[in-house]
């Protein structure tokens, strides 16, 4: 039986890709502008941007996570091949589904913890930091949407759907 991807997962996809997308460039358009005003500043005029290094420590997560996201949907994220080289193409691509499970479920329990860590944090951060906090949020958010992505490849991977086609008699 072949494994079909259903059209609202399909559409869904391609939204959150796009907004992923979206949000990896136009956080590094900021992160860029924000250093390079920041050494136009300190060199040209004695000064700098007000919390300019805070932010953009921020922004390097949220061009990380963002782009995390999109190489593992694209399946150019990183991976351990040392078994891999040993194996033969078709034992990996049964091998996929699986390992993209376990990496979801991974990716689910730092999702819990770094909601515990915000939680921790916003509690007990002062009151005029607290615009850090709220950016902080990058951290659980960007680990849910690689356990996402992570769970939608190991559910609708077209390496599952070949699997499961060549198992057919």
């Amino acid at each position: 039986m072949l494994l079909t991807e259903p059209r609202l997962i399909t559409n869904f996809r391609h939204a959150l890709i796009r907004m992923e997308s979206f949000m990896a460039g136009a956080s590094l358009l900021l992160l860029l502008g924000l250093v390079f005003g920041q050494v136009l500043a300190r060199n040209f005029f004695n000064t700098g941007i007000p919390n300019a290094e805070i932010l953009s420590r921020y922004m390097v997560l949220y061009v990380v996570f963002f782009g995390a996201v999109l190489a593992v949907e694209s399946s150019k994220h990183i991976r351990i091949d040392v078994v891999a080289a040993c194996m033969k193409p078709e034992n990996i691509r049964r091998l996929q589904p699986p390992l993209y499970l376990i990496s979801s479920i991974l990716c689910g329990v730092m999702t819990w913890a770094a909601i515990r860590f915000w939680y921790d944090d916003w509690q007990h951060v002062a009151e005029h930091e607290r615009w850090s906090s709220v950016l902080a949020l990058i951290t659980p958010f960007g680990f849910f949407l690689l356990s996402l992505h992570f769970l939608m490849g190991a559910l609708f991977s077209p390496a599952r759907a070949e699997t499961e086609a060549e198992a057919e008699p």
